[in-house]
């Protein structure tokens, strides 16, 4: 017995198959799902002052100070000193490195000053101070 082949091959297809479709999305998702958590276990919980202006910045530095004015360099803690060492070993790979001053609610305003002071010092001139712009948006409701 021979088998038979469909001698009918100009048949219009009719139907899409979307298994690759589903395949790579769920790939993807995985992947998003992975990195998501990776970014959100390098951040330390601040309580963040809020502006309206407030933008995303590209960052080389990320220089948080806790509520009871611990210093963090991209969410390790650090001390003045070694902080001061870092940033200079930053500014002389990259003479445009930028830096990201995240700093709670709650801490004093001096704090926040001498970190700027420490950046400037060491020649970091392109900063930014972080906020929370949804804190803000909600106040004004």
């Amino acid at each position: 017995m021979a088998a038979t082949t469909s001698s009918n091959d100009d048949e219009l297809i009719s139907g899409i198959n979307v298994t690759p479709l589903v395949d790579i999305v769920l790939v993807l998702l995985v992947i998003l799902m992975v990195t998501a958590s990776y970014v959100a276990a390098k951040s330390i919980p601040l309580d963040l002052p809020s502006a309206a202006t407030g933008g995303d910045t590209p960052t080389t530095l990320a220089v948080s100070i806790d509520r009871g004015g611990g210093l963090y360099l991209d969410a390790e803690p650090i001390s003045k000193p070694d902080l001061q060492r870092r940033i200079a070993a930053a500014h002389g790979q990259d003479a445009e490195t930028r830096a990201t001053i995240a700093a709670d609610g709650q801490v004093s305003h001096a704090h926040v000053v001498e970190v700027i002071d420490l950046l400037r010092r060491e020649g970091v001139v392109k900063f930014a101070i972080n906020v929370d712009p949804s804190v803000l948006s909600t106040r004004e409701k």
